[in-house]
């Protein structure tokens, strides 16, 4: 079994006396050209055409200083990926508060899909930055199309991969011979189901968490969703409507109780 999560678009900074990244120690460091490509165009570009810099990245005026990160990459001080990427479902997998065995199986089942480093584990030392997988780069195609031969190379072709990515992430690879089982959130009222996004994300990392503490795996979308179930949260598994797509588990929330997101 394999969490597959995004990038969170809030990053910390490391400590200003933090070592640089070290391109060679990430994993599937087969990715090294594609990374050092992406960096160095990032550099350019940021130093060169800031207001460029902005259209490309898709950024308002006001995040001008967003793109500051991006300028010499290679030199600036490095954290965990766990300690970068803030955003709610790493709050909410809350990482920190994991005991020693928890957090093992984090690092060994946790894989983080980035526009910038293909992917990366969680104790993968990493700069900030600024940049998504929509982001229009010059005199380069998407950046789903520039990852996706890169990535079907490096990472399994089965397996199952339970998937918390949006779709820009999704285009960029999935498993040939594998399953994915996405993760869906939606919230019934009145007997009513509406899809939510404001807690979404927020649920995906508490179904992350869920993942890491069960000494429980399994590469069976039916045993995801008992591990899931089990822990306390209300959930649908819904097959596949043709060969080829994704199953996903469905979670069901009626209100927010403590840490977990329960009906």
């Amino acid at each position: 079994m394999l969490v597959l999560l995004p990038p969170s678009e809030g990053k910390a900074g490391a400590p200003a006396d933090a070592p640089p990244v070290e391109l060679s120690a990430l994993a599937h460091p087969e990715l090294t050209p594609q990374r050092e490509r992406l960096i160095e165009k990032l550099d350019g570009l940021t130093k060169v055409d800031p207001k460029r810099a902005l259209k490309a990245l898709g950024l308002g005026k006001s995040q001008v200083g967003e793109i500051a990160r991006n300028a010499d990459l290679l030199h600036a001080p490095a954290a965990p990926a766990a300690d970068v990427y803030t955003g709610v479902l790493y709050q909410y997998l809350d990482l920190h508060s994991l005991k020693k065995a928890e957090r093992a199986r984090a690092a060994d089942r946790i894989l983080i899909q980035s526009a910038l480093w293909g992917v990366v584990r969680l104790e993968d030392r990493i700069p900030a930055y600024r940049l998504g997988i929509g982001a229009s780069l010059p005199r380069m195609k998407g950046l789903a199309a520039f990852w996706k031969p890169a990535l079907r190379k490096a990472l399994p072709s089965d397996g199952l991969v339970v998937d918390m990515r949006s779709g820009g992430y999704v285009a960029a690879w999935k498993p040939a011979d594998g399953v994915l089982l996405g993760v869906r959130v939606f919230v019934e009222e009145n007997g009513e189901r509406s899809v939510v996004t404001h807690m979404a994300k927020a649920t995906r990392g508490d179904v992350a968490r869920i993942l890491v503490e069960s000494k429980d795996a399994s590469d069976e979308p039916s045993g995801v969703e008992k591990i899931v179930a089990d822990a306390g949260l209300r959930t649908e598994l819904v097959e596949p409507v043709r060969a080829g797509d994704p199953w996903n588990l469905d979670v069901i929330l009626t209100e927010r109780v403590g840490r977990l997101t329960k009906a």
